[in-house]
């Protein structure tokens, strides 16, 4: 599967359950997140597109860094 990686302006734990829940509705993904770099890790075969609009529910602000 390819991975993504995204910048996600998390702070907290409540951050990044929040990002793991939204990625989990989607289904077929598995994720990876560095909380203190604020860095998301996605394996999915989910466009581009759709994980960021997905990580984008959140309300935090999202960026593409691109593949691993």
């Amino acid at each position: 599967m390819p991975k993504h990686v995204f910048s996600v302006d998390m702070t907290c734990e409540g951050c990044s359950n929040a990002v793991s829940r939204v990625l989990n509705k989607l289904g077929g993904v598995q994720v990876d997140i560095d909380l203190p770099n604020k860095k998301v890790c996605v394996d999915s075969e989910h466009s581009v597109d759709t994980l960021l609009e997905t990580l984008k529910k959140t309300g935090k602000t999202v960026s593409y860094l691109g593949p691993q």
